[in-house]
């Protein structure tokens, strides 16, 4: 089985839902990149998620917001737009904090699931997920997922070691 078929069974998506919204996003030109666990998933050996996180450019992210509406149940938090596809348990989730508004410049084409995608650097991601380790206002569930997806980096890149601040270093598993 494909990573793409594997993943519309995960998600339920029956209707090609992620498919569409990536050519929604593409043939309005909004520059994006994949983030989070996927975003690792491009790097490293890919683990099974229902989530797709993305970046959007500084430039577009007001844009954005009302073009998803058009067609998708939004749901707005303080750094965050939740996307609902309807028939799919796909959870995609677009990124507002500005300190990320940067990756999508930079970002490069990967496979992700199957598909083509942009991506963020690898750098990127990693300094993504230190953020959201550091984040006090974060569920401590997520906060241990991230802090094994930068474990999952580190073993596959020691080299970015040096990227990541002693504090959470020390709570890797050694």
């Amino acid at each position: 089985m494909q990573a793409l078929d594997f993943w519309k069974v995960i998600t339920m998506d029956k209707a090609n839902r992620l498919e569409s919204f990536l050519v929604m996003l593409e043939e309005s030109g909004i520059r994006f990149c994949v983030i989070g666990g996927q975003g690792v998933n491009a790097y490293v050996d890919p683990l099974v998620s229902l989530d797709l996180d993305l970046a959007v450019a500084t430039a577009q992210a007001e844009q954005i917001e009302s073009l998803l509406a058009a067609q998708y149940k939004v749901i707005r938090f303080p750094h965050s737009l939740n996307i609902e596809l309807p028939g799919s348990d796909l959870r995609i989730q677009i990124q507002t904090d500005a300190r990320y508004g940067e990756f999508a410049e930079r970002a490069s084409r990967r496979e992700v699931l199957g598909l083509d995608m942009p991506v963020a650097r690898l750098e990127d991601i990693l300094q993504g997920k230190i953020w959201a380790i550091q984040d006090p206002d974060r569920r401590a569930s997520k906060r241990q997922k991230d802090l094994a997806d930068v474990a999952r980096i580190l073993e596959a890149y020691p080299k970015l070691k040096a990227l990541v601040p002693e504090n959470i270093l020390s709570r890797l598993v050694a």
